[in-house]
């Protein structure tokens, strides 16, 4: 079977995660700069399709060079073999971008490459006039950073964070991806119990549930790649029928939602059961301050307001104050918060074990860790 350079690509801060990940799968890896760099077949690319919990996609990287001139850009793009990735009716539009770069014109850049692989195609499939572009599709990007050029195609589609469960969402969601990332961040295992005291629309519950039960992310939805003829449907098949055998649905799991509005944890109720796990999720509405339970050695993750429109400070402050209060008596709980507010650690009343920088969107948060004791 044919190699393919693989790219998966990860927020900032969570690559490491993602390596574990593509690592876990049995592939060897590097990590970069929001992205981890591995190589792999067909099935390779149907498998971390399925399976990465948090990278946002994967992509083929067809080539890489510097470029200065756009005649650079233009003869060294087709010199690329497009002709053993796309077929002569291939749909491709080309995305761009382009950082600290002479050629910094993307549009320009977008239209050089295209025009560069039509010539290639044309020329390898003697194709005289417009290519049809009536078939699968191919999503291409050109990306110049310093200069350096890295040409794409996209196996995934739709971002890996759209699993397929979600009806109905509130006004920030968390990303499934980054919901992962938190759970994976924490020593949660399925045998302990598991609270989102801020659970919205249940992404952290839901994302728990899979993880405790060895659910693939990408069970229920559809990949881009399923569509083009030299990714067989057989393959296709046999990742499916390895993500149905190595999911554990008799693993019993303790997981709670909780969240102060009643609309929230309806939508968390229905997201929950469109994923398949309605039964496996308690939801309720509930206030953090009003959180007791005799349970031990539970995790609480929670990604709880920020405070960051004008007024909602003070308001959000003193919840963390109130929430710092309720989780005093829980000494054998470990706890985990995803916030910006820089002063959370005083307002919440105790330091983090550790504190780890994430983004959240395009927000700069901190992940506040605090260890449990735990009883035997």
């Amino acid at each position: 079977m044919k190699k393919f350079d693989l790219i998966a690509t990860a927020a900032m801060g969570i690559e490491a995660i993602v390596a574990k990940e593509v690592r876990n799968l049995g592939y060897e890896c590097t990590v970069d700069n929001g992205k981890v760099l591995f190589s792999g077949d067909e099935l390779a690319i149907a498998r971390s399709n399925m399976w990465l919990r948090t990278a946002d996609r994967i992509k083929i990287k067809v080539g890489e060079f510097k470029a200065t001139t756009f005649d650079e850009l233009f003869e060294k793009t087709k010199a690329l073999r497009w002709e053993e990735y796309l077929p002569v009716n291939a749909q491709f539009p080309v995305s761009g971008k382009s950082v600290k770069s002479k050629l910094f014109s993307v549009s320009d850049c977008q239209a050089i490459v295209k025009k560069a692989v039509v010539n290639r195609i044309s020329s390898y499939y003697k194709k005289t006039g417009w290519l049809e572009e009536n078939g699968a599709l191919f999503k291409l990007e050109v990306s110049i950073l310093k200069d350096i050029v890295t040409l794409t195609i996209d196996t995934s589609g739709h971002g890996l964070h759209r699993r397929g469960y979600r009806v109905g969402q509130g006004e920030a969601p968390i990303k499934e991806t980054l919901a992962a990332s938190l759970l994976l961040l924490t020593n949660w295992a399925p045998d302990r119990p598991l609270v989102d005291p801020f659970c919205g629309s249940g992404t952290i519950p839901i994302e728990a549930a899979l993880i405790g039960q060895n659910i693939a992310p990408g069970f229920n939805r559809a990949f881009i790649s399923e569509d083009w003829d030299w990714m067989s449907a057989k393959i296709w098949d046999e990742v499916r029928t390895e993500a149905e055998d190595k999911a554990n649905y008799d693993q019993p799991l303790e997981i709670i939602g909780t969240d102060i509005d009643h609309k929230m944890v309806k939508i968390a109720e229905e997201n929950a059961f469109e994923a398949g796990l309605g039964d496996l999720i308690t939801f309720k509405q509930m206030q953090v301050k009003d959180f007791t339970t005799t349970k031990e050695n539970g995790v609480i993750i929670g990604n709880p307001p920020y405070g960051e429109r004008l007024g909602d400070k003070p308001s959000v402050q003193k919840m963390y104050h109130d929430m710092g209060q309720a989780f005093e008596p829980l000494d054998s709980w470990s706890i985990y918060m995803l916030t910006s507010d820089e002063e959370f650690e005083t307002h919440y009343g105790k330091k983090a074990t550790k504190k780890r920088k994430l983004f959240n969107g395009f927000i700069k948060t901190d992940y506040y860790q605090y260890w449990g004791k735990r009883k035997k």
